[in-house]
């Protein structure tokens, strides 16, 4: 393993209505040491106040994909999408050549948990479009993005694949890094071991030389496993 980023060395934003850790650099949490995995440019973890959100705001030319672990978002944006993504869902959205849009918790009442990630992709300036799917709780590994949408999972436009991987307690299983690629481990809920050293929620790994993650699950767990391109060594 030649990147860990534990969960507590995060890049933190803390205001009235957000709650939200940064794994690489974002917004007004700068570490160059921490720009980034790859193609993989953002996972913010946030959590959103009963009622309160991001208002309308605008992206270009990043593909940006939210997968909800608790409520629901409220989405709408400038090419005329409204919809709302519930718990269990993920939702991609090409920014392109620009969009608009805005993503506020649902409930008046409960919190808003999801994870915003963030991917550069292969083609610029494309007409922006939009995608969500019910990600069905399924053991093991399963993928769930991926350039042409294979699978019945979202597609997207770059160079990367996303699988969820789901482990009940005691369980285990070996994560291969595909040859002359590169991956990336986050730990969506629950704790375990990989490789022999102890990992938590908020925990993320990353593999460049290394060929396999050997993971033992000591609660049931989930994660995300990105299968991304390798970056020019300088």
């Amino acid at each position: 393993m030649e990147y860990i980023r534990k969960a507590h060395e995060r890049g933190h934003a803390q205001f009235s209505w957000l709650d939200s850790h940064h794994t690489f650099s974002f917004g007004g949490y700068y570490d160059p040491a921490h720009m980034g995995f790859s193609n993989l440019r953002v996972i913010n973890d946030d959590t959103v106040k009963p009622g309160a959100g991001f208002e309308t705001h605008g992206h270009a030319n990043m593909e940006i994909v939210s997968y909800i672990t608790q409520g629901t978002i409220a989405h709408q944006d400038s090419t005329g999408n409204q919809y709302t993504i519930p718990q269990g869902e993920l939702q991609r959205m090409t920014a392109g050549r620009g969009i608009e849009h805005s993503e506020f918790n649902f409930s008046q009442s409960e919190p808003l948990k999801f994870l915003q990630i963030w991917i550069e992709p292969q083609q610029r300036n494309i007409p922006p479009s939009y995608e969500q799917k019910t990600i069905e709780s399924q053991p093991g590994l399963q993928l769930v993005v991926s350039p042409n949408g294979e699978a019945d999972s979202l597609s997207i436009n770059a160079d990367a694949s996303i699988y969820r991987l789901q482990l009940n307690d005691n369980e285990s299983t070996e994560l291969t890094r595909q040859e002359n690629r590169w991956g990336y481990l986050h730990i969506v809920q629950g704790s375990m071991t990989i490789n022999d050293e102890a990992f938590q929620t908020g925990d993320g790994i990353g593999v460049v030389n290394t060929q396999a993650l050997n993971i033992q699950a000591h609660e049931n767990s989930v994660a995300l496993w990105f299968d991304l391109p390798p970056v020019p060594q300088h």
